[in-house]
């Protein structure tokens, strides 16, 4: 299987047609917040709202991974605990 290798520095042609491309006038800032609020609604359009079903299912996914790693994390402070119980003693003086 052949690989192909890739410059760092992009090619003459694309550095060509990047140079011709003119760049719009900048507009004024009225001009630039509608822009703004045309592609926020544009993005709000593509996003998909998930069925009850998948809703609860994410639900549930989140709230076990959750219990997961409270009991993780427990075991975690119960050992380290322990450890420090017998290195440094417990007993009251």
């Amino acid at each position: 299987m052949a690989r192909r290798v890739v410059d760092d520095e992009p090619g003459e042609e694309i550095v060509a047609r990047a140079k011709k491309k003119e760049r719009p006038a900048r507009r004024g800032p009225f001009s630039r917040i509608a822009t703004f609020i045309k592609e926020v609604v544009a993005e709000l359009k593509k996003v998909v709202t998930p069925t009850r079903k998948e809703l609860v299912n994410y639900t549930a996914v989140v709230l076990a991974f959750v219990v997961v790693m409270i009991g993780i994390v427990y075991l975690c402070d119960w050992v380290f605990g322990m450890v420090v119980v017998w290195a440094f003693g417990g007993g009251s003086s």
